[in-house]
């Protein structure tokens, strides 16, 4: 069913200006670069210290600019972020981490809670306007918590390659309790914390030597 707010004539001419988007796109640039791709993820790493510099609105702003566009299904959109940089914000946010990682969470500038509406399907009409999907949803929580999770870590994966791509270094962390995090952040709403990640200028000092990792013949085939 067309929603009534775009007719099929406004449609048509989207879709179109969609499709010529991306054949621009692709004439203007065809693959990132060996740098950009070390920057992001070949030689990027996970960082535990930081650097004492802040986090400009601009730069947490640009950030979220860019997330928002990463795919989603449906355009759900399930993720909410909470950028907690202030020491009240910390001081909550502390009672949830596990003792080793204390400091890495008090010494970045930066800690975003990547989290999750169990209900982002009642915004569906807004970001999937051509057609009515909060049935898909409605009267279904374990599908509609799935699918939010799911998402919701995808945008944070987002979020992780952004930050570095505009000149910032990133640590997630699992070591927390999600249930205080969501008692202290989102209680008596539908937000649920899915993980933390720091965000900032890394202190290169604490890094150690990167870790192996699988070849592509041990964990990957062909079907």
């Amino acid at each position: 069913m067309t929603s009534a707010a775009i007719s099929e004539a406004e449609l048509a001419t989207m879709r179109s200006a969609a499709q010529q988007d991306v054949r621009d796109l692709r004439a203007q640039i065809q693959q990132l670069d060996q740098p950009s791709i070390d920057l992001i993820l070949e030689r990027a790493r996970s960082h535990y210290a930081w650097q004492d510099r802040p986090i400009s609105n601009a730069q947490i702003a640009r950030l979220y600019d860019i997330v928002k566009m990463g795919s989603t299904s449906m355009n759900s959109c399930p993720a909410r972020f909470v950028f907690v940089r202030t020491a009240e914000g910390k001081e909550r946010l502390a009672k949830s981490v596990k003792p080793t990682n204390l400091p890495k969470l008090m010494g970045a500038p930066l800690t975003v809670i990547v989290a999750y509406d169990v209900e982002f399907w009642r915004e569906l009409l807004k970001l999937f306007p051509h057609e009515d999907r909060r049935g898909h949803f409605s009267g279904k929580p374990e599908h509609a918590e799935d699918t939010a999770y799911r998402n919701s870590t995808l945008q944070g994966g987002y979020l992780m390659m952004a930050a570095r791509a505009i000149g910032l270094d990133v640590g997630a962390m699992s070591g927390f309790s999600n249930a205080i995090v969501d008692e202290e952040f989102f209680a008596g709403t539908t937000v649920k914390s899915n993980f933390l990640c720091n965000i900032g200028y890394a202190d290169e000092s604490a890094l150690f030597q990167r870790l192996p990792r699988f070849e592509f013949d041990e964990v990957c085939e062909f079907a």
